[in-house]
Formats: structure tokens, C-alpha cells, sequence
């Protein structure tokens, strides 16, 4: 692939700007707001100047809703050998285009697992996909050049590909993307009207289950109206568990030994079906979920002491694998969880602790 069309400037457009741009494909951009695709091209996401010469590849990034139409537009303008999409719904912005008349054998439906909770040109990352699952939804009509032109943008992406059925892959993200996003808002909902005193002690858990909520909600509403249904079937099985959840609560208020016991057998089934559910998560790089030990450090709010504990680490021979800021309420300083390999965190911990860094016992 030499060349490519971006249409659609936010988030996930223009990080596939930057990644195919910083691997010498060169990008032309297009929005319906000329001032986000110029803002794309100034950080090097590719041109957003006019030209009728096609290329190798278009790349539809806009809402769901408007997939079809997009694409059948930019295939009756003849931008491209090969039309494909990254939204985040497949199946119905396929049968759409089909209804529209579009050509079925040059498009192919594809969705990038990744995303944040900021959108716009602004967010973007060349390194957005690295390591991250692409879905792609071929048909029997879909030509083996369009097939192989999705798997050179995925390769120069450093995404992984990952074939599936689109009403298969419509099923899997409102379980595990639509769903949380929705059941986040629910939480961070709680918190609206909430007493000041009792939002002064959120802490990181809250953080961690709300974070998602600080997304676009024109964006979401997007998304949920083009899959509502399997949306809908998974909230529906949430529903039923919280209804039970909700009795076993009551149950462990009753007077009644009985009841009590009851009660606390069905919190304890929810938690370890959660236990259960959350082993099977994949952990780093896509691998088995690994259990981490966690070296906690106190840290004050200043530039640079950051840098300072890894730098630390580093000189204790000692990788990070993953790293949680809890910030303090109403001081500038926090708590940083380090997370490393069990073998690896008395030597950190003592590493740390001989550099004069305060540790948190465990």
C-alpha cells in the first residue's frame, strides 16, 4: 500500500493518519469539518488537500450511522481500489450499503479494538492499535486484493487481525464494549446528585469503574443506536443478576438466621461468578491473564518523581508491568501502585526503600 483516503478526522481516523504516515503510506484526509481535517494534517496524520488521483486504500472513520452512506459515496466517486470502514457495529451498516446499491466485493467491514474516552483529532496516536485486536467481517463477495489491502493496513498499524461473522462480532462488543461503557455511565450517574462529602471519598475504585463515563455522549448514542438489541439482551441478563443482588442485600438485613445465611450465599455467588469472569480477561499482549504483585510508593505531586521511581526500577533490574496513580484527597502528593512479577517485588521494594522512597505495607 503506497496511498490512502481518511475520511473522518476524529479519534480512530486520524491515528490511522498517523500510524500509515509514519510508515511512509502517503495519506490524503477528508471531513465534513474542513477544520478537523486540517487539524489532522498538522500533526502529521497526512494532506488535507484536494486531489482526484485514487488510492491504494479508503478508509471510512465515521459514525455508524453513516457508514453505508460514505461509502457508497466514495465508491460511486471511484477514490479507491478497495473501501473499508472501522466502526464499531458491522452487520447493519453492511446491510445498509447493500440496500444503498454499493459494491459489496471492494468493501469490507473492519473494527479496531481500541479507543479512548476523549475524542477528536486531539486524541489521536500513531501507536493507538498497537497490540490491539482488529476485527475483520469478510464476505464470500469480498475480492481477495480488498482482503489483502485491510491486512497490510492492519500489519502497518501493529494491530492483530481477528476474522469474524459481523453479527457474531456485534454480539462480542455489546458484551464487552457497549455494555460496560453503559453500565459506567449508570455508576458515574449516581454521582450527580450525590452529597459533596460523599464524593470526596472516591477513591480509585470509583475512578476505575467511571472512567469510561467521561466519554462523548453523542458519540455512544451513536454507537448503541446501530446495535441496540444485543445491547439490550446483555443489560436485560445484568438486570436479572442485579434483581438477585439486590434480594441477597435485603436477605442479610433480615432478623432471620435462615434468610441471612441465604442472603449472603447468593453475594458470595456474584462475586465469585465476577472472580471468574474477570480470570478470563486477556492479560498483557493478549496473553493468559498473569497475577501481579503490587509495590505501592508514596509520592508527592512535583515534576519529575515520576521519571524518578522508574528510573529506580530500572536500576534495580526490575520491568513494570503495570502502573495505577491514586491521587490523595486534598494533598498534592498520592499513591503509586507499581505492579511487577511476584518474583520481582521484595527486590523492588528494597531497591526502592534504599533510594529513600516511602513504601505502603501491604
Amino acid at each position: 500500500m503506497r496511498t490512502a483516503l481518511v475520511i473522518g478526522t476524529g479519534l480512530i481516523g486520524t491515528s490511522v493518519g498517523l500510524a500509515l504516515s509514519a510508515r511512509g503510506v502517503a495519506v490524503r484526509l477528508r471531513d465534513v469539518d474542513p477544520a478537523n481535517a486540517s487539524l489532522a494534517a498538522s500533526r502529521g496524520a497526512g494532506s488535507d488537500a484536494e486531489s482526484r488521483e485514487p488510492v491504494d486504500l479508503a478508509v471510512i472513520a465515521v459514525p455508524p450511522a453513516h457508514i453505508a452512506a460514505a461509502v457508497v459515496a466514495a465508491q460511486q466517486e471511484g477514490v479507491a481500489r478497495g473501501y473499508l470502514d472501522v466502526g464499531s457495529v458491522k452487520s447493519g451498516p453492511r446491510g445498509e450499503l447493500a440496500s444503498l446499491g454499493g459494491d459489496l466485493s471492494t468493501y469490507l467491514g473492519t473494527h479496531p479494538m481500541a479507543g479512548k474516552e476523549k475524542a477528536g483529532p486531539l486524541a489521536a496516536t500513531a501507536d493507538l492499535f498497537e497490540g490491539r485486536p482488529w476485527v475483520l467481517t469478510p464476505t464470500p463477495a469480498t475480492e481477495t486484493e480488498v482482503l489483502n489491502l485491510a491486512l497490510e493496513l492492519i500489519s502497518l498499524c501493529r494491530a492483530v487481525p481477528v476474522v469474524m461473522e459481523a453479527e457474531a462480532h456485534d454480539r462480542a462488543v455489546a458484551l464487552v464494549s457497549h455494555t460496560p461503557q453503559l453500565l459506567s455511565s449508570l455508576v458515574a450517574a449516581r454521582l450527580e446528585e450525590a452529597d459533596e462529602t460523599a464524593v470526596r471519598l472516591c477513591g480509585q475504585g470509583i475512578r476505575d469503574v467511571t472512567r469510561i463515563a467521561a466519554s462523548d455522549p453523542d458519540m455512544w448514542l451513536d454507537i448503541l443506536a446501530a446495535n441496540p438489541d444485543p445491547v439490550a439482551d446483555v443489560l436485560a441478563a445484568v438486570a436479572e443478576d442485579l434483581t438477585a443482588t439486590v434480594a441477597s442485600l435485603r436477605a442479610l438485613a433480615s432478623a432471620d438466621g435462615a434468610e441471612r445465611s441465604e442472603g449472603g450465599a447468593g453475594i458470595s455467588d456474584i462475586l465469585r461468578r465476577g472472580n471468574t469472569g474477570r480470570a478470563r480477561v486477556p492479560g498483557k499482549h493478549g496473553q493468559a491473564p498473569t497475577a501481579y504483585e503490587t509495590v505501592t510508593v508514596l509520592i508527592s505531586d512535583e515534576p519529575g518523581e515520576l521519571a524518578r521511581i522508574f528510573a529506580d526500577a530500572g536500576q534495580a533490574g526490575v520491568n513494570i508491568e503495570d502502573v495505577r496513580i491514586e491521587h490523595a484527597a486534598g494533598q498534592q502528593a498520592g499513591h503509586v501502585q507499581l505492579m511487577v512479577e511476584p518474583r520481582s517485588a521484595a527486590s523492588l521494594a528494597a531497591a526502592l526503600r534504599a533510594r529513600g522512597w516511602a513504601l505502603r505495607a501491604r
